[in-house]
Formats: structure tokens, C-alpha cells, sequence
């Protein structure tokens, strides 16, 4: 505020009333600044506000979505197989079998409908969902466990379709991929161009198995390759175990490749074409749909936005701190 008293000063010195004038400023500054404070304190108490409200909400609703299912009402149950199937991500293990539990032990259910729009991930949580279906229907024989597919069911995501007691697509779904992916980058040639030596060592002598900035061993890469061929047995195995006769077997069927939910059909492996309304109201035999699906706690939904919109706010209150 000194520079600028000294600027216009200096730029008006002989300007009448030029005092005045640089008061005025002054006080339009120090307006302003108060303005900003105090919308800056208005945001504060209103995030703490919206936090202490959520936490209230908590209280009262543990959770937002999913288990909304006491309507008691006879219903078809959904559970949701969306995005990769990884532990920590949406689509893992421990969601959908606690989806497909809930669903079970609702007294209302009069079947569950497995919505499957994913290109696969982990062998070990597809095999976990796999297992727990197949326990499922052995403990309620009477209760009807359908796949539907939308746009893609492939390689894990079909590993957990094949338990179920029948899968539905769409014609232009994509179904299939029943193999086994392990991928990496080799960097060996690139660092002998450049001339960089790997110092690596290790305790073990396949402690460092298949690293990319080394040669690749022949024992260690037969070996993976046997490891890989065993889990694809696996996945060949229980998608035969699922399917049963109705499958249609060529070479190529267990070879990675996909198909269209029409050939997929004609394979055998999918029983009939049909969205989650159709099997619902067509094959289950009710129509009312509720989704177990569970669902994030409310709090963390809304601390992930609260928090993006404070390190924005944030962000722009930065922005205006520099130094000339």
C-alpha cells in the first residue's frame, strides 16, 4: 500500500487533491480485503457445517444405496460386477459376495440377477465370487442365480458368469476371453544403446525373476509360463464345471479369443439374449428390481467432493501469493 501511496505520488505531483484521492484508494483497499476475509470465513464455517452435518447423517444412515431392501416387497435382487474386478477397487471380492449374502438372507428375494459390464482382472477374486455362488446354490437350490450382460463380460468377468445357473446377453455384447495375461517391458537392449549397467542384487537366484532391466532367464521364463498355464486350467476347468453340456467346445474356445453376445449364444456360452428388466419380469417372474450392490459410506462420497472443492478454493487462494 506504500508503493502505491509513493506511485501515485510521484505520478501526480502536482495534481490538486491528489491527498484525498490516495486516502480513498486506501480505504477501498482495506473495504476490499475485508470482503475477502470474510468470505473466506463464510466457507470455513460452512464446510465445517456441511462436515458436522454428514457426520450426523452417519448416525442415523450408515448407508447410502445398495441396502435399501427392507421394502417388504418380493423383489429380484441385483448385484453389480462393474469395472475391473481388483481388491480395492468396485468390482472385488468381498463387495460382491456381501452383495449377493444380503440378497440371500432377504426373505423377499425371489432371485438375484449378477449385472456383469466388465473386462475381468484378478483370477484370485473372480475364483472368490465363483465359489460363493456355486455354495450359494447348493444351500438354496430353490433360489434362481441369473447373469446378465451388457456391454462386455470377458476373462475374470466370465469366470464368475459361468457359475451362475443361466447368462443372458445382448447380441452385441462381447463375451469370452477365457485365458490367462502376464505383462511386462524388457529394457535390456535399450540400456546396452545408451550404455547403462544393471546393478542388481539379490538373495535368491530368482529373487529378480523376470526383471525388465535384466536378460530374461530361460528357466525363469519356462516356469511362469507353467504358472500361467495352470491358472488357465483352472479357469477351463470351472468355466466346465459351470457351463456343463452346453457347451460346444472348439479349439479356440479357451484360447483368449472373444465373441459377440450372438455367437457367444451359439457356443453355448450364454443360454439367451435379455437386459435385467427382461429376466426380471420374463424369467424370475417379478418384476421389482432392488440392488444390493453395496455401496461407499456416504461420508467418504462426500469428503472425496469436499475435499476437492477445498484444495480448488485452496489452489485459487495460492494462486495469489507470489513474489516479484
Amino acid at each position: 500500500m506504500i508503493e502505491n501511496q509513493q506511485e501515485i505520488h510521484s505520478s501526480h505531483p502536482e495534481k490538486p487533491g491528489w491527498e484525498r484521492e490516495v486516502i480513498e484508494q486506501l480505504a477501498f483497499a482495506a473495504i476490499t480485503e475485508q470482503r475477502r476475509t470474510r468470505r473466506w470465513g463464510i466457507f470455513f464455517k460452512a464446510l465445517l457445517f456441511a462436515y458436522l452435518l454428514v457426520l450426523s447423517i452417519m448416525v442415523v444412515y450408515p448407508r447410502y444405496g445398495g441396502e435399501i431392501a427392507g421394502s417388504g416387497k418380493d423383489h429380484t435382487a441385483v448385484v453389480d460386477v462393474v469395472g475391473k474386478i481388483i481388491e480395492g477397487e468396485d468390482a472385488n471380492a468381498k463387495t460382491i459376495i456381501e452383495g449377493l449374502r444380503n440378497a440371500v438372507e432377504d426373505e423377499h428375494t425371489k432371485g438375484i440377477i449378477l449385472h456383469l459390464n466388465t473386462p475381468g482382472g484378478s483370477p484370485v477374486q473372480a475364483a472368490y465370487v465363483y465359489e460363493e455362488i456355486r455354495q450359494i446354490k447348493k444351500d438354496h437350490p430353490e433360489l434362481p442365480i441369473y447373469a446378465v450382460v451388457s456391454d462386455i463380460c470377458a476373462s475374470g468377468g466370465y469366470y464368475i458368469a459361468s457359475a451362475a445357473d443361466k447368462i443372458f446377453v445382448n447380441q452385441a455384447s462381447i463375451v469370452g476371453s477365457i485365458g490367462v495375461i502376464m505383462n511386462g517391458f524388457g529394457f535390456v537392449d535399450t540400456m546396452n544403446k545408451l550404455g547403462i549397467k544393471r546393478r542388481l542384487l539379490t538373495s535368491g537366484a530368482h529373487k529378480a525373476m523376470l526383471d525388465p532391466f535384466s536378460p530374461v532367464k530361460e528357466d525363469e521364463f519356462r516356469h511362469m509360463q507353467k504358472l500361467l498355464d495352470e491358472v488357465h486350467q483352472q479357469f477351463i476347468a470351472a468355466v466346465r464345471q459351470g457351463r456343463g453340456r452346453r457347451l460346444q467346445e472348439t479349439p479356440e474356445m479357451f484360447s483368449g479369443l472373444v465373441w459377440t453376445g450372438a455367437e457367444s449364444v451359439r457356443l453355448g456360452l450364454a443360454d439367451g439374449f435379455g437386459n435385467d428388466e427382461y429376466v426380471a419380469r420374463e424369467i424370475i417372474g417379478e418384476e421389482n428390481r432392488v440392488n444390493f450392490t453395496p455401496q461407499k459410506r456416504l461420508l467418504d462420497r462426500l469428503a472425496g467432493t469436499l475435499g476437492a472443492v477445498f484444495a480448488q478454493r485452496f489452489s485459487s487462494m495460492v494462486q495469489g501469493i507470489s513474489l516479484q
